[in-house]
């Protein structure tokens, strides 16, 4: 092959390089965030295919479209000092496009470790440690959601403007099996007294009719 053949297929060759390592995509519901040298660019792009200097520059995709975020097995230590395990917790939450930038600027591309992941060990850290095991198993469950959603948009707003906490679902928190049990045995005894009562109150308005009945 004459030298200026081998030379056309190596340019050929390097710009196949150039252009596979340079052309990337962005998803919908993605904006992209660029790195050169670890510094972060203030550039970003929208869904679709784009260019960037191969090797030096290099890219994550940040999602824009409601996410789930799954915080798994959270020890939690009641005041009485129970330890109990709240099995997962689901964060759904948004990121506005427009504050992009920024989160990753001073949260890096994983923003969701510190901003929500560990707030969400710290805020039920913070209630278990001033409820006792009945109060956040039984009598507070029902608004550790709302209020565990409201704990962390305050401090979004302050840390993390852009952010955004859609909701919250909480699982019942796994206790020892010994308080697991005696619970289930006070649930029983007390639906047992409560079929004594009502059974009671039948037997005592037979009694009046048959009192009323007999009066005619």
């Amino acid at each position: 092959m004459p030298t200026s053949g081998v030379a056309a297929l190596t340019c050929a060759f390097a710009l196949f390089l150039i252009v596979n390592f340079s052309l990337h995509k962005i998803d919908e519901g993605h904006v992209g965030v660029y790195y050169r040298g670890g510094a972060l660019l203030k550039q970003t792009s929208n869904p679709g295919f784009h260019m960037m200097v191969p090797f030096i520059t290099t890219y994550r995709s940040i999602q824009v479209t409601l996410q789930t975020d799954e915080v798994k097995n959270v020890p939690c230590g009641t005041s009485g000092g129970v330890m109990i395990y709240f099995d997962r917790i689901e964060v759904v939450n948004i990121l506005s496009p427009d504050s992009v930038y920024d989160m990753v600027k001073n949260y890096t591309a994983d923003y969701d470790k510190t901003l929500i992941f560990n707030k969400v060990h710290h805020e039920l850290n913070q209630f278990c440690s001033v409820h006792n095991l009945q109060e956040v198993y039984i009598n507070l469950f029902d608004q550790i959601d709302e209020n565990l959603k409201t704990a962390l948009q305050r401090d979004l707003n302050v840390m993390a403007p852009g952010l955004f906490v859609q909701a919250v679902r909480v699982t019942k928190p796994k206790i020892p099996e010994t308080i697991r049990r005696n619970y289930e045995m006070m649930e029983a005894e007390k639906t047992k007294l409560l079929i004594a009562e009502q059974r009671q109150k039948v037997v005592e308005k037979d009694a009046e009719t048959d009192r009323k009945k007999s009066h005619h």
